[in-house]
């Protein structure tokens, strides 16, 4: 029989009037059974209007309010009550995308011919904009890359599309943008660390759940395509610069997190210029603020302890797979190419030996 699914949207400011009715049509598109599948909307940082327009344009879907912007938060609140409504598969997808009819299904079927794997995430594929991209579509990620200094990037990003055979294993962190989980996984793992408000949400569930002794698996025949926008808000530099210190500080055992320290405090230089440079001084200054507050060392002691209890095998077994190189085309440069990743990816390869 086949199981109950909830699948979980997040709308945020203008997102529903831009991207909603396109992924709504390709989920009602789906060719998994239509009953068993439950459609949560969260609406974060909801109005009246935002949350009209949404029951007017997606009758079938529950609704649910969140005062404020905090994205992992109205993930935790979906999942939640798709568990509590009986779900025992639990999927996060981005409303900027829209689904092929059998996305759904495979996801599924990920799962169910994975029992070790406690996540399985779609192949993320760019939206195309034109009729070349649609005869030759372009990877968006095939599995995100955890670097030792506490953040992430994607794949096989801006690769041609190819087949992939099988479920490999994503080493890595499974990408917010479509990826389903185990209900009883989520609830054991304590769903996201809401402290993480956006940005890096994904890799700290995926390392917690790799920590768990779970697997993470790519459903290669699950293709979604993603409207993918790159942007290099002051937010986002916040939200991504505070969340890599907090990665580093909630998971890195104290033997780690020193011997990393040294390439940490070369790229807290680079960084530093950076914000100058970029106009993100300010927000550079409220990271600071935050990491000088004691309330914030209080929560990422408990974080950690709450890491404890669940993990069952080393971080350090993790820290293996992490990346020397910093991959992310968006910001590829010739000082990062010929000099930043050579050192670090050379001194990550002793680290890597004392580990």
């Amino acid at each position: 029989m086949p199981k109950k699914i909830g699948i979980i949207l997040i709308n945020y400011q203008d997102y529903a009037a831009r991207f909603l009715n396109a992924c709504r049509d390709s989920l009602r598109a789906q060719d998994y059974p239509a009953e068993m599948m439950n459609i949560y909307i969260v609406d974060n940082a909801s109005t009246s209007e935002t949350f009209e327009y949404l029951k007017m344009n997606y009758p079938e879907a529950r609704i649910l309010t969140r005062p404020d912007g905090n994205y992992a938060a109205a993930s935790n609140l979906g999942l939640n009550q798709a568990i509590s409504d009986g779900c025992e598969y639990l999927v996060s997808v981005n409303m900027d995308t829209e689904t092929t009819p059998s996305w759904l299904s495979e996801l599924v079927k990920a799962l169910d011919s994975n029992p070790e794997a406690a996540i399985a995430q779609s192949k993320i594929l760019l939206f195309p904009r034109s009729e070349e991209a649609r005869e030759n579509p372009r990877i968006n990620s095939l599995g995100n890359i955890i670097h030792f200094l506490g953040f992430g990037f994607t794949s096989g990003y801006g690769e041609t599309d190819r087949e992939i055979i099988g479920y490999p294993e994503i080493k890595g962190y499974a990408s917010g943008c479509s990826f389903i989980i185990r209900a009883e996984v989520f609830k054991k793992v304590g769903g996201y660390q809401e402290e993480f408000y956006m940005y890096h949400d994904d890799l700290e569930l995926s390392l917690k759940v790799r920590l768990a002794g779970y697997k993470i698996v790519l459903a290669p025949r699950s293709v979604i395509f993603h409207k993918y926008e790159f942007s290099r808000s002051v937010r986002m530099f916040y939200c991504m610069e505070r969340n890599r210190y907090l990665t580093l500080l909630i998971f890195y055992p104290a033997r780690l997190f020193l011997l990393v320290g040294l390439a940490g405090a070369a790229m807290d230089i680079v960084m530093f210029f950076y914000s100058i440079f970029g106009g993100w001084f300010k927000e550079e200054l409220k990271i600071w603020i935050y990491f000088s507050r004691y309330s914030t060392y209080v929560k990422i002691r408990d974080a950690r302890r709450e890491i404890k209890k669940i993990s069952v095998i080393k971080f350090s077994e993790i820290a293996r797979n992490f990346s020397g190189r910093i991959e992310f085309q968006e910001i590829a440069n010739p000082l990062l190419k010929y000099i930043g990743n050579p050192l670090m990816a050379w001194y990550w390869s002793l680290v890597r030996k004392i580990i």
